[in-house]
């Protein structure tokens, strides 16, 4: 065989090697998925062997997400849902068990900021719809898919954030939204797990997606914010896919309760006075 010819076929089949496939034979949802870190998420599921169910408020969205995706040869659809709604959260676990017939993988991922200013500032009606969208829904979704999870020792994950820990200036109630999810993540391991249930929770610090983009395109607040990051740069999307498969997989089997910090450094516990 030509040397050149070996030579490509080697490389070839170590590229190869590296795409695992630990995953496989599992189903999962991600909600909120069309894009930023919960598309990064879908994304590295479904590269990892999974079947992955999309979603979004917008049909347009998962069109385009669903296209992007499937043009890598995943296997994946989706489904229209905005998860403060029952009705939407039904029908998108009716159509993942309709079309693949189980569910392993839960991941909580939708969370919304439409606050920006002083907390005391906050209108009631910003309260309950930042609580609705990013803790309720949550907690939702898993009473309603937990006979299927139970089937299969599933998977569930939610979205925090870094400001969990340390609430963030002018979105203080997205952060004790975050905070809340904290303590989620703790009692609903405790409780799933006899049942054979992991719950665990991914904490992004500041991280590249549309809801920093307005921020982080100041560049005194982006030299500021940058100060504070020990690795000097902001999160990719794509370097939370990673951590996500990891704790859905088999190798997290021991996990439970637990919520994981992929903030490049930041300060990872809640401050003590």
């Amino acid at each position: 065989m030509n040397c050149n010819i070996l030579r490509k076929v080697t490389l070839s089949t170590r590229m190869m090697s590296t795409v695992s496939k630990r995953l496989e034979g599992k189903v999962a949802i991600v909600t909120a998925s069309t894009a930023g870190i919960g598309y990064a998420i879908a994304e590295g599921l479904a590269e990892n062997g999974a079947k992955v169910v999309i979603s979004s408020r917008k049909e347009k969205n998962v069109e385009e997400a669903l296209q992007q995706l499937k043009s890598k040869d995943l296997e994946v659809s989706g489904c229209v849902c905005h998860v403060a709604k029952e009705g939407d959260r039904t029908k998108l676990l009716e159509e993942t068990l309709k079309q693949y017939g189980q569910l392993d993988i839960l991941v909580n991922n939708a969370g919304i900021s439409p606050a920006f200013g002083p907390l005391l500032k906050t209108t009631s009606e910003q309260w309950d719809k930042i609580f609705s969208v990013n803790v309720k829904a949550g907690f939702q979704f898993v009473q309603e898919a937990m006979p299927h999870l139970q089937q299969t020792n599933g998977s569930v994950i939610f979205n925090s954030s870094m400001a969990a820990y340390n609430p963030i200036q002018m979105i203080g109630a997205y952060s004790i939204s975050k905070t809340a999810i904290l303590g989620l993540v703790k009692a609903l391991a405790s409780e799933c797990g006899p049942m054979g249930i992991r719950v665990n929770g991914i904490a992004p610090g500041v991280i590249e997606t549309q809801m920093n983009e307005m921020p982080l395109s100041n560049d005194a607040y982006r030299e500021q914010v940058l100060k504070t990051i020990p690795l000097n740069r902001f999160g990719k999307p794509s370097e939370l896919a990673g951590l996500a498969v990891f704790l859905s997989s088999d190798e997290a089997s021991y996990i439970t309760g637990e919520t994981i910090m992929v903030t490049g450094g930041v300060h990872s516990r809640l401050i003590e006075n």
